[in-house]
């Protein structure tokens, strides 16, 4: 009988595991031999989190990255189909959105594999949930152009779709540049389309602020190198 690929939940920041992932979950996962991940390390100092007790070395880690062949990936999946399990582990938050584990969940769905996801933080729905904005209408667009005019561009474009469909858009940028992204936010979207700044969500410096472009003229917070999502709805 083949193995279940679970999506393990990650803390989106130097928060407690209790916080925001159950119980139940942090149990399943002290259970799990092998793992998908980004990132070895960081995974490792996850599931120490999770339970001081967990003897790392006898855990089996698959590095999933942009570095990684399709041959690989698809081996990584051969110890389900022996019977284990496989926790597929993102660097913060839920893995498959707007992360690369979204390539092995199809592919355990083409081998027929179950594929379990386990609840925990994503920043996505999170801020969207904290915005007031709709939240029966919106869409993910990862991130925008960094050159001036195309990034220019794109904010007008996804404002006004935002219009048009009444849908809240909804993209990241690396955090060394949230504040210059903030600031074309500002320069090039209407006074009264609404932004929301969701930055540092579930940590103590938490800061959650929506306004219209008007409001926020001159009132910028300090955004540098803080995991940040920008959400505008026109």
């Amino acid at each position: 009988m083949a193995g279940t690929v679970f999506l393990v939940p990650n803390t989106l920041g130097e928060t407690t595991v209790e916080s925001v992932i159950p119980s139940e979950v942090c149990l399943l996962i002290k259970q799990i031999k092998y793992f998908i991940v980004e990132d070895i390390r960081t995974t490792r100092r996850f599931l120490k989190k999770v339970d001081k007790e967990i003897d790392i070395d006898e855990l089996t880690f698959y590095v999933l990255n942009k570095h990684t062949t399709p041959q690989q990936k698809s081996s990584f999946l051969n110890v389900v189909k022996k019977g284990e399990n496989v926790g597929i582990v993102s660097e913060a938050g839920v893995p498959g959105v707007a992360d690369p584990g979204a390539d092995i969940v199809a592919m355990a769905h083409q081998q027929n594999f179950k594929v379990v996801p386990l609840v925990g933080p994503s920043s996505i729905l999170l801020s969207l949930m904290a915005s007031g904005m709709n939240g029966q209408s919106f869409a993910f667009h990862g991130y925008i152009p960094i050159k001036a005019g195309d990034r220019a561009k794109a904010i007008k474009h996804l404002e006004g779709i935002s219009i048009r469909e009444k849908q809240t858009q909804i993209f990241i940028e690396a955090p060394y540049r949230n504040n210059h992204l903030l600031k074309d936010i500002i320069a090039n979207c209407n006074p009264k389309t609404k932004v929301c700044v969701a930055c540092d969500i579930t940590l103590e410096s938490e800061y959650i602020k929506t306004k219209t472009v008007a409001q926020w003229k001159g009132k910028l917070p300090e955004l540098h190198k803080k995991p940040t999502i920008f959400l505008i709805q026109g």
